[in-house]
């Protein structure tokens, strides 16, 4: 069996050698890691085990982590790089009104655990007693409205999830794309999905046990009375709040928003105050919003009136304290992160302070940091091979729409039009926040956090009615990871996913393209997935395909969907293809286009042959180990319920729909990956 396997890679590679005569210039590198590969694993039974496996076997996950692999290496590096600029604010000892001063005295108040004990409750004493005094409906509509927070994102995060009743996101309206406007979302659970309380599976019961207990703890440990009581009663509420919440899968449905004017709420959501709730909320005189989730809302809102009145108040203080356990006494920290942490993720250890206080400075204060790191770490040169690289895959792209025989030419020219006006940004944004109404204090780690909260909030619905900004950046250049934002047709990289393995000038084009140019191909995709799709180039919802081709894109996807609804996780738990389902036709899409970009910058040369491995066989391989991760099994479980994105070890297996793929690898029918050409999904 090795030696057939052995022998197939063998007349591979000679196949692909035989023409190749070039060599790779002077210091450049495959950027392919030998060490990780499994040679006793076919390619074509599990190209996941055969590139990563080796590493896998001896690949140890820290106390203090879910998962490891190839994000969390350049996680690390972007983290370091984040320390010596958090320490070097902190010894400055700036001005204050100084962004290096908001940054040190943010970490300062963060990592001061001896000033966190000896406060104690104190912080949130007002909001717990103002929340104790509410008398009637109206007073518990103003405080739910004073609580909400931009903190969901159904269309450039796929966040769906808030502790708050109610999230608030502020974009464009999908039905006029020149206008800005706030939409409202579902909301109000302590656990991380609806699924997590009406799903049978014993796995689920079990957390929904520990969480009754959990809020319990949390209750007793915060010094409120009658602890066992009111977890009972909050758990009661979440359940019925669980039961009127749209799945994920629904959620995912741009089609199900609606638009409501002000006057709609009373007589469509009645059971809320929403006069109070929205004066309260800031937004007295609004007069438009869209519903993400509607007919939740109406719910969740017929839940306020009916609902007794004590157990929405058990509920506030609950979500009051458990939004900023990370802020209070060691012991309410611990209790948080034993469930969230380890119950749910199976982590056994936190993470020490001063790396959690980094993460608290980045996301209150994100471009504060970002600025000075973008200066400091992301070369001009890094950006213009970065653009180069997007330049060619964009071309790819559209090449690809110029030949497909199935898309009629009306659909076809509004697709390549979205590719023509697409804004790529690259590293960092070309404007910045400006922070000078921060309000942060050095002993106030609490306050800092609600306020850092509040300062996003009112940013957000500041947008509110102004012209639509579309180069606006939705990342900072500190984070490890890209996005595609659909009714902006725009893409961020941030600077500091654009560093090695995924992206490297010493590479070789093949592990580059293979690497970070997947991801670029990846996000540019997106804007053709089952929810980019929906969107024309100017990012307004409507309808912009022919019947025909509409059916053909929906039976590619369906295909796709059962494709990865037939892997399993665990022997009990397959993946959910229909919930992936934007994400994987992102994978295939993007890969495929970073292929022929790829083939198409070697400006008709042959690849050279490095370290034995062919051009294509680099490009998979840098793929592949650009998904090297191992993960705690009930992180896996809490992902698969939960993430829109398969688990990276299933992404790599994207391969098996590319016909490249299957030359460079000597892949046979009979391996467990092979499909039949008419079998392997293109989409596009």
């Amino acid at each position: 069996m090795k030696r057939s396997i052995v022998l197939a890679m063998l007349l591979a590679t000679a196949a692909c050698t035989q023409s190749t005569t070039s060599t790779a210039p002077a210091g450049t590198e495959s950027g392919v890691n030998a060490a990780y590969i499994d040679k006793s694993v076919a390619p074509g039974d599990d190209f996941n085990a055969y590139a990563n496996g080796a590493w896998a076997k001896t690949a140890v996950i820290p106390n203090d982590r879910s998962s490891i692999g190839v994000g969390f290496d350049v996680f690390q590096v972007a983290e370091q790089r984040n320390r010596d600029l958090i320490d070097g604010a902190v010894k400055a000892n700036a001005a204050v009104g100084t962004d290096q001063r908001r940054i040190a005295d943010y970490y300062n108040a963060f990592a001061d655990t001896a000033g966190i004990e000896k406060r104690g409750m104190a912080p949130l004493k007002g909001q717990l007693d103002a929340i104790a005094a509410i008398k009637d409906k109206g007073a518990l509509s103003t405080a739910l409205g004073a609580s909400m927070r931009a903190d969901t994102d159904p269309l450039n995060a796929s966040n769906f999830h808030t502790e708050n009743l109610f999230g608030l996101f502020v974009t464009q309206d999908l039905a006029n794309p020149t206008v800005t406007i706030p939409y409202l979302m579902q909301g109000g659970l302590g656990l991380p999905d609806r699924d997590y309380y009406v799903s049978t599976k014993p796995d689920m019961v079990q957390i929904r046990t520990e969480y009754r207990a959990y809020v319990e703890k949390l209750l007793t440990l915060a010094g409120i009375s009658d602890a066992a009581a009111r977890a009972d009663r909050i758990v009661a509420l979440e359940m019925k709040i669980a039961q009127a919440h749209d799945t994920i899968e629904a959620s995912q449905d741009a089609h199900r928003a609606q638009p409501w004017k002000r006057a709609d709420f009373a007589t469509k959501a009645p059971g809320i105050d929403w006069n109070a709730y929205w004066t309260a909320a800031g937004l007295a005189n609004q007069q438009d919003f869209t519903l993400w989730q509607p007919a939740a809302i109406t719910k969740l809102a017929a839940l306020v009136g009916s609902e007794p009145l004590q157990s929405w108040q058990d509920w506030l203080t609950f979500h009051t304290i458990n939004q900023v356990t990370s802020t209070l006494p060691k012991a309410i920290d611990d209790a948080s992160f034993a469930f969230y942490g380890t119950a749910i993720n199976g982590t056994p250890a936190q993470q020490p302070r001063d790396k959690r206080a980094i993460a608290a400075v980045n996301g209150a204060l994100g471009d504060a940091v970002g600025k000075i790191y973008a200066d400091k770490y992301f070369p001009a040169s890094s950006k213009t091979e970065i653009q180069g690289m997007v330049k060619n895959i964009v071309a790819a792209f559209d090449n690809r729409l110029a030949k497909l025989d199935w898309l009629a030419p009306a659909t076809r020219d509004e697709a390549r039009k979205k590719l023509q006006v697409l804004i790529v940004g690259v590293g960092y944004p070309d404007t910045w926040r400006d922070y000078g109404s921060r309000d942060v204090k050095a002993d106030d780690p609490t306050g800092n956090l609600q306020r850092s909260r509040l300062y996003e909030y009112q940013h957000q619905i500041a947008k509110i009615g102004k012209p639509v900004d579309r180069n606006e950046w939705w990342m900072t250049p500190q984070t490890v990871n890209a996005v595609n934002l659909p009714v902006q047709n725009a893409l961020n990289f941030p600077a500091a996913i654009l560093d090695t393995p995924y992206f490297d000038p010493k590479f070789d084009a093949a592990a580059n393209y293979g690497a970070i140019g997947s991801v670029i191909g990846h996000e540019i995709s997106h804007s053709f997935d089952n929810l980019g799709s929906d969107f024309d180039s100017t990012g307004k919802l409507h309808n912009w395909w022919t019947p025909s081709d509409l059916a053909h894109f929906q039976a590619a996807g369906k295909a796709l969907a059962a494709q990865y609804s037939a892997y399993k996780a665990f022997p009990d738990l397959n993946l959910n293809g229909q919930q992936e389902l934007g994400e994987n036709i992102a994978d295939v899409a993007g890969l495929t286009a970073a292929y022929e970009a790829y083939h198409a910058s070697l400006g008709g040369k042959p690849a050279p042959v490095i370290n034995g491995l062919t051009g294509d066989q680099r490009f998979f391989l840098a793929f592949a180990q650009g998904w090297r991760t191992k993960m705690r099994d009930k992180a896996l479980r809490a992902r698969v319920a939960t993430d829109v994105h398969a688990p990276a070890m299933w992404r790599v297996q994207t391969v098996r729909n590319l016909d490249a793929w299957y030359s460079a690898f000597g892949v046979k029918p009979g391996q467990k990956l092979f499909l039949a050409p008419a079998d392997r999904v293109h989409v596009w």
